[in-house]
């Protein structure tokens, strides 16, 4: 008698700088979270690094690697993450949405925001990653709606994953480099997290309400998104647990999130 598919986890990484892919002690973090987590039938992955106008879905047998960076050491470029697609899955996905029209990419790949995270997490590169663009011409509440309506994958094998910063002000980031964290970057930090234990997701879909510290560190929203669509997936009764909590570079977070059971 086949056994049940254990319900995923969904996870929000801080995928911070491309440099993370070669290592260190946040990409340690990651290795040992997936080595704890049952093994998914995919990955679908929310990047800060797909944006654009419309909702996509990878839905080649073998995604490219991308490098979308510029000015960083050969080894990176070199890196390659062979994982394989899924065109069924797209498909379902496409299903699970309408009628939001879900164009069935060919050409995208996988960005770093994917797969300088998933090399530490599943570094054989053997379960099936997808990439869903985000749209951003679309309001906070559609993303995590859509984050919503693809709960369901959790309960079919499929691990959904945000990767982005939900404290990103690169600007600031620069002009500080690498001084002691702001304030209103620690602040906002322990303010999401305190809001995602306690299941409060309004003032995080709508994070102006937030004042001062929300502007600071969402000047843009990209690196944001994604965290709305692994709110959307929590259910009753997950476990919050949080992971490589700090900021970097004075205004970027490094914090992620487990929801549900990761062992």
């Amino acid at each position: 008698m086949n056994e049940p598919t254990p319900r995923m986890p969904a996870i929000f990484v801080g995928h911070g700088s491309p440099m993370e892919a070669l290592g260190g002690v946040y990409a340690d973090t990651w290795r040992a979270l997936g080595a704890r987590l049952p093994r998914p039938r995919a990955i679908l992955c929310v990047s800060a690094h797909w944006y654009v106008e419309e909702t996509a879905v990878t839905a080649m047998s073998t995604p490219r690697t991308i490098h979308d960076f510029g000015g960083f050491p050969q080894a990176l470029y070199e890196m390659s993450y062979p994982a394989p697609g899924d065109p069924g899955l797209a498909r379902r996905i496409a299903d699970i949405l309408a009628p939001v029209p879900v164009r069935q990419d060919q050409e995208w790949g996988l960005d770093h925001g994917a797969w300088s995270v998933l090399v530490h997490m599943f570094p054989d590169a053997d379960v099936p990653v997808l990439q869903l663009a985000i749209d951003q011409r679309q309001p906070p509440a559609f993303h995590y709606e859509l984050g919503r309506r693809l709960a369901t994958l959790r309960s079919e094998g499929v691990l959904i994953l945000g990767s982005g910063d939900w404290v990103h002000n690169l600007r600031v980031a620069i002009r500080a480099q690498g001084a002691t964290p702001f304030d209103w970057a620690e602040r906002f930090n322990d303010t999401v997290k305190a809001l995602i234990v306690a299941h409060d997701h309004g003032p995080l879909i709508d994070w102006v309400v937030l004042g001062q510290d929300a502007a600071l560190s969402v000047p843009t929203d990209e690196h944001y998104l994604p965290l709305l669509y692994v709110l959307g997936a929590q259910q009753d009764g997950d476990e919050v647990a949080f992971f490589n909590d700090a900021i970097e570079l004075a205004a970027i977070s490094m914090t992620g999130v487990t929801i549900g059971r990761a062992a």
